[in-house]
């Protein structure tokens, strides 16, 4: 539907899109994307269509579906069928107070792919995104064709991984701008356009009264060893949030994973080398 708004308007296709607005009233067309009326959520994506395998992209925390500019068009261009989603409380997905508050991402994403009706499809998480991505391959393995994590903690609640975070904790610097956080001093000191882009997309990310919502549940190396999915797990060597350290801590539960290092990157990867990072993506789809 996304490819037939985009198009002239003739007789027929005027047609079918009135047709669908009058029988299908929780599928509405929004800017570039669409609303889908799940249970406690009125939930915005982007879906670039076709019969390709799907691909759905969970933003991180300090995003919305709006960072995964320079990979929809790539995947897409690849073959894939590419979705991209707002979490409920961020960009343009709001609370459904009718529904159950705050849920959750894997419970949400779950209301999409029955919605869409998507079978198998790869999955792929950066950041916060990557531990929603963990919780639904592991509650839902049925539907993860292959998993993609990164640049991320995983949310992983054992010991070993707090312990490490509490080490590297670098007094005060939450209350600093985001984008000294996640962003590479090389990307901003060499892109002030694309970090200025950035910038605008975490401003217009979280809202102001959005609950943080629970995973299904709690992330543990017990839990993703049970993950079935082939795996890539993808650091970067400027981050400072999720360094290749602390990822080669859980990575090695996963039951069948690859890894990949980028060079010269922080958090926000997938924004900052999005070329060298589409590839790597592309590279492993590929074999699944």
């Amino acid at each position: 539907m996304p490819s037939l708004i985009g198009r002239s308007c003739g007789v027929l296709i005027g047609a079918v899109l009135a047709l669908t607005l009058i029988f299908a009233p929780s599928f509405a067309a929004a800017e570039n994307g669409m609303y889908a009326n799940l249970p406690g959520v009125k939930l915005w994506f982007t879906d670039s269509g076709g019969s390709g395998t799907p691909i759905v992209l969970l933003h991180s925390n300090t995003g919305n579906s709006d960072i995964w500019e320079p990979q929809i068009a790539a995947f897409a261009k690849a073959g894939y069928r590419v979705i991209a989603l707002d979490r409920r409380g961020w960009g343009r997905s709001t609370a459904d107070p009718s529904g159950p508050q705050p849920g959750s991402i894997a419970g949400d994403l779950d209301g999409l792919v029955d919605y869409l009706k998507l079978g198998k499809f790869h999955l792929l998480g950066v950041a916060g995104g990557g531990f929603a991505a963990l919780d639904y391959a592991a509650w839902r393995p049925e539907y993860v064709r292959s998993l993609i994590i990164g640049g991320s903690t995983g949310d992983i609640k054992d010991k070993e991984i707090a312990d490490f975070i509490a080490r590297i904790e670098i007094p005060e610097i939450r209350k600093q701008p985001a984008a000294y956080l996640e962003v590479a001093p090389s990307y901003r000191g060499g892109n002030p356009d694309g970090l200025a882009r950035w910038n605008e997309i975490n401003a217009h990310s979280r809202q102001d009264d959005a609950p943080s919502q629970p995973l299904h549940t709690p992330n543990t190396y017990e839990k993703i060893a049970a993950i079935s999915a082939p795996t890539l797990i993808i650091a970067a060597d400027a981050d400072l949030l999720a360094p290749p350290a602390m990822m080669r801590l859980w990575a090695p539960h996963m039951k069948s994973y690859e890894w990949a290092m980028m060079q010269d990157a922080g958090h926000a990867m997938a924004w900052e080398q999005p070329q060298i990072f589409n590839k790597l993506v592309l590279d492993f789809l590929a074999k699944h």
